[in-house]
């Protein structure tokens, strides 16, 4: 029997929003490519593991392993350099040993900054009127690591995401004003020397997005919008995804294939649902002022999935240069699925086992990990 406290606090409402854009982004990729659909319901069902396999770490406990977690992660970006494969000129993928599978070590470092964040946030009360330049300083640093490195593989849609992401959580929970008045000056002022540091391709995305005339592939994917009108079209009739003139619609542009299929009405109603999911998390952020932990981890969640969703319709509505992120749930793939599950996962352990029972209570601290579940589970 699961222990009722439990389930009290286990967040049934997450699966409300999650499996809705399960189920959606598998019909849109089985009607696009049903061999992909096949890989994407094995995606699914890995995710399905992953959540519950995760979901019984005990992270408030182990979160003085968090900077072990960090630090490898750090060690697998590094090993990209050596031992990396390239697709389309980047080198960022690393092979799992013993398969032909790959996977980019960009995606967990993601998980690693923001456990570490709680972790450093949750041992550094903050002052009033925020942290100050030290303390700052010293969570900065956990930050622009992974994003410096992942900027020379070259990606800078994933860099700018654990820029935002991290310093973002950082804006949420307190920083001094001061700081921020100051970097925002340093920025401006070191914009061009930025600029001049970007690859070529990059500028070249930069230059398209501020061109009157958006490139090919954004164009297909304005007109698959246009065409979708009020209510869309049947799968039959939704040319511009059926006859692969809008190029990968099943991830970075789905959403373009997505209004083609069920028109204005339907890109609002998805707006408004991630909107929503959004809004979910962030009322979690604000519930408990005094759980840092859980407040970073709420954060971040936020965060992530309004960037990822923003910059990807923004991309293929051609007001954002396109940068290859995906909308979340939604676009094929594991990477990015796998990552969304494990917060989630981890958010949900946050909250399960958050009120001094189970394996996170003090008087429990001294035993074995098989006997803390067992506690927590038992009848």
């Amino acid at each position: 029997m699961i222990d009722r406290r439990i389930l009290t606090h286990f967040d049934f409402l997450l699966f409300f929003f999650l499996l809705p854009l399960m189920g959606l982004s598998f019909f849109l990729v089985h009607e696009a490519n049903t061999t992909l659909s096949l890989k994407q319901g094995f995606y699914f069902a890995i995710g399905f593991i992953v959540f519950w396999v995760v979901f019984l770490i005990p992270f408030r406990k182990f979160d003085y392993l968090f900077h072990l977690l960090y630090w490898g992660c750090i060690f697998l970006l590094l090993l990209v350099n050596f031992m990396g494969t390239s697709k389309l000129g980047a080198q960022r993928w690393l092979v799992i040993p013993g398969t032909s599978w790959t996977f980019q070590p960009s995606e967990p470092v993601k998980i690693a900054i923001l456990l570490l964040l709680a972790h450093l946030i949750s041992t550094h009360p903050i002052p009033p009127g925020g942290y100050g330049w030290k303390v700052f300083g010293k969570l900065s640093i956990y930050i622009i690591i992974p994003a410096g490195l992942i900027l020379k593989q070259p990606d800078l849609g994933t860099a700018l995401v654990i820029l935002i992401m991290g310093f973002g959580v950082l804006f949420l929970v307190g920083v001094h004003p001061k700081v921020w008045m100051t970097l925002g000056i340093v920025f401006a002022i070191a914009s061009p020397l930025i600029y001049g540091s970007l690859h070529a391709y990059q500028k070249k995305r930069i230059h398209d997005f501020i061109a009157e005339k958006p490139n090919y592939h954004v164009r297909q994917s304005i007109i698959a919008i246009g065409s979708g009108g009020l209510l869309g079209k049947s799968q039959e009739e939704s040319t511009q995804a059926k006859l692969k003139f809008l190029p990968i619609a099943t991830s970075d542009f789905i959403f373009a294939y997505f209004v083609e299929r069920f028109g204005f009405l339907g890109a609002f109603a998805l707006l408004i649902f991630y909107l929503l999911f959004v809004l979910h998390f962030f009322s979690y952020f604000i519930s408990d002022p005094k759980d840092r932990f859980l407040q970073t981890i709420t954060g971040g969640i936020a965060i992530l999935i309004f960037i990822y969703t923003s910059v990807n319709i923004a991309m293929t509505l051609g007001l954002a240069p396109v940068v290859g992120l995906p909308l979340p749930l939604l676009s094929y793939g594991g990477s990015s699925f796998i990552t969304f599950i494990i917060l989630f996962a981890i958010f949900e352990n946050l909250l399960a086992f958050k009120f001094g029972f189970g394996y996170n209570p003090p008087s429990y601290r001294k035993k074995g990990f098989l006997a803390q579940l067992v506690r927590a589970f038992g009848s």
